[in-house]
């Protein structure tokens, strides 16, 4: 174990979302051990623009569009510079070359069994093997072979002062709970049907709920959120595309309840103390789901692993997905309320 503070540190991890806010407390854990360590991280581009302003923490850009050549400008731009180590937080083949354009003495990645896309190759020492837990624990993991240990989960995200006061002046401060659906993941077969999330709504609404609608300003997000609006009996707040990533915290911390399938948002929500309703059939909520609580998702992966793969959830490889067509309408509208009326009870 080596326990002496290293100079400087980078951690490289693109994407996504919900990936790098399960970064955030592993930078606490760095910056609680290692006041003066200089943190470099190496982040996509929409994923620096929702934690700009993280204390302590250099940014550097890369864009995935700007493939090898970004990746040499990288290089140009470290010139001169040596980091004691490396965190080697993602797998995907892009972000396993890249590393290999960061100077770095110790250069930390995953365990055999998590890493694919020739991982190995680009590190030499590695996280400990615990199949079973979630992805964060599995990122906050990372420090160990720098002697350190993730205690305490903190994500403290960086929310700016006129991000809150944007997000106040959406929906008054009345009394009326709230639920937030933001209905789209980027991984499509995760997603569910609007019928169903407009059928869940109502009976929110009908309990005397305000609900609202988020998501970005992709022609996906906004079809599916007008078919949700169509299918609804009861008015709804219609804020898709209107926030900024910035806002997007802001928003999230102010409803009480986020109905959303495995996404960045559950993980945003959860790092701001909002509690998740999160819709599972193609991924473990167990591993992926929101870290803090999830009692109140709607988990059929057990039975997409029985109908898809011909075996339970419990003989599946840890972090297998069923990303497979019409897995998602194993969650039943009935089962979206159930979650739902669990949330209200606990209130």
């Amino acid at each position: 174990m080596h326990k002496t503070a290293p100079h400087s540190i980078c951690l490289l991890r693109l994407s996504a979302l919900g990936d790098v806010t399960h970064v955030l407390p592993l930078v606490r854990t760095l910056r609680h051990a290692w006041p003066d360590v200089a943190l470099t991280w190496v982040i996509g581009k929409g994923e620096q623009k929702l934690l700009e302003g993280l204390p302590g923490v250099e940014f550097l850009v890369y864009d995935k569009k700007s493939g090898l050549a970004g990746m040499r400008a990288l290089k140009r731009e470290l010139r001169g510079r040596r980091f004691d180590a490396l965190l080697q937080m993602q797998v995907a083949a892009r972000a396993n070359l890249l590393s290999a354009f960061l100077p770095a003495q110790r250069r930390i990645g995953y365990d055999k069994s998590r890493s694919k896309d020739l991982h190995g190759l680009f590190i030499n020492e590695r996280i400990p093997d615990r199949p079973g837990i979630h992805v964060l624990d599995a990122i906050g993991s990372f420090c160990e072979p720098l002697g350190l240990k993730q205690t305490d989960v903190v994500w403290e995200m960086p929310v700016p002062d006129d991000a809150r006061a944007w997000a106040r002046a959406q929906w008054p401060d009345d009394g009326v709970p709230t639920l937030a659906i933001s209905p789209c993941s980027s991984h499509a077969l995760r997603n569910w049907r609007p019928e169903r999330y407009a059928a869940v709504a109502d009976h929110a609404a009908g309990r005397g709920w305000r609900v609202a609608l988020l998501g970005g300003r992709s022609a996906l997000e906004r079809d599916t959120s007008d078919a949700i609006l169509a299918a609804m009996t009861a008015p709804a707040l219609d804020l898709v595309g209107k926030d900024t990533l910035k806002q997007l915290p802001a928003l999230l911390e102010r409803a009480q309840l986020l109905m959303t399938p495995d996404s960045g948002p559950m993980h945003i929500a959860n790092a701001m103390g909002t509690k998740v309703l999160g819709l599972h059939a193609a991924s473990n909520p167990r591993r992926s789901g929101p870290y803090s609580d999830i009692r109140y998702c709607a988990d059929r992966y057990d039975d997409a692993a029985r109908k898809y793969l011909g075996k339970p959830a419990s003989e599946l490889r840890w972090g297998t997905k069923i990303e497979h067509d019409g897995v998602m309408d194993l969650v039943t509208v009935e089962d979206g309320i159930a979650a739902f009326e669990r949330f209200v009870d606990s209130r």
